[in-house]
């Protein structure tokens, strides 16, 4: 099989892109992010296929592609806890790899300069072990005073809200047929499957704002475009303050989904998960911040 590499635009491999809407977004990510570098694609490029990459439509036909995809995580469940992981919860590991990296695609442009990209299942492939992915940009929203707005492919909206709808469709869309190749091996309805994607949208977007500096506007932003009551999102942002020992506010959230990480190690849970109890809460947030 040949595999088609994607050099990040204007690299010494490859030819120079021209600057998209969303580059200078993807350049910071990386900045404060290395462990996912997006890589763009023109029209006329194949997505990358073969040693290690996966395009989003191959894990939402959920065939050969998913089954290889998953066996990775069944591996190193193995490898590293000693002990092989249910079928399904190894499924709802390999999906949280894909979502949490691929929700990033759209919110940290939205985040950094209010401009949303569509991405088509076919549009993206991921590397997991390189910690890459190759995107195509065809279209994009943005409001009317972004220079951005005069482009090909532009979508101009009237105001702030209306961006955060067009948020919400974009990871739907998205997401939305890869939840199709998952969902029968993860033994989920509907309502637990967007539940998922809440909380992917919610602890990417705020992990990376903490990142950047800005962790207070990323709640902010967070609970304005999930306030609880967005189909086909589960719940919403749900951030709450626990207060440290010094009287110090710390951020936490309810997740809106189980990972199942329990199954595996029974004395370990996720800081934000509901069985979490808010002392624990406080004492894993303030050893966090401290180092």
């Amino acid at each position: 099989m040949t595999v088609t590499a994607v050099p990040p635009a204007g690299s010494p491999t490859g030819p120079a892109l021209p600057a998209s809407p969303v580059a200078p977004a993807y350049a910071r990510l990386a900045e404060v992010f290395g462990g996912l570098r997006v890589a763009e694609r023109s029209a006329r490029e194949p997505a990358p296929r073969g040693a290690g990459w996966v395009g989003a439509d191959e894990l939402a036909a959920g065939g050969a592609a998913l089954d290889a995809f998953l066996a990775w995580d069944d591996a190193q469940v193995l490898e590293d806890h000693g002990r092989r992981g249910r079928p399904d919860v190894v499924a709802g590991f390999g999906l949280h790899r894909y979502a949490w990296p691929a929700c990033l695609l759209i919110t940290v442009p939205w985040f950094l300069h209010r401009r949303v990209p569509r991405f088509a299942a076919a549009d993206v492939a991921f590397h997991r072990t390189l910690g890459r992915m190759a995107v195509h940009v065809a279209a994009f929203a943005c409001l009317p005073d972004d220079p951005a707005a005069a482009l090909p492919g532009a979508r101009v909206v009237p105001d702030e809200e209306a961006l955060r709808v067009e948020v919400r469709a974009a990871v739907a869309q998205h997401l939305g047929p890869v939840l199709e190749g998952f969902g029968p091996r993860m033994r989920r309805g509907r309502r637990a499957l967007w539940g998922m994607v809440t909380d992917e949208v919610t602890e990417g977007l705020w992990y990376v704002g903490r990142l950047l500096g800005e962790e207070q506007r990323a709640i902010a932003e967070l609970e304005a475009l999930l306030p609880g009551s967005t189909a086909p999102y589960t719940g919403g942002a749900g951030f709450r303050t626990l207060a440290g020992p010094d009287g110090t506010e710390l951020p936490t959230r309810d997740r809106a989904s189980c990972c199942l990480f329990y199954t595996v190690r029974p004395q370990d849970t996720c800081v934000t998960c509901p069985r979490t109890c808010d002392a624990d809460r406080v004492t894993r947030l303030t050893a966090a911040a401290a180092d």
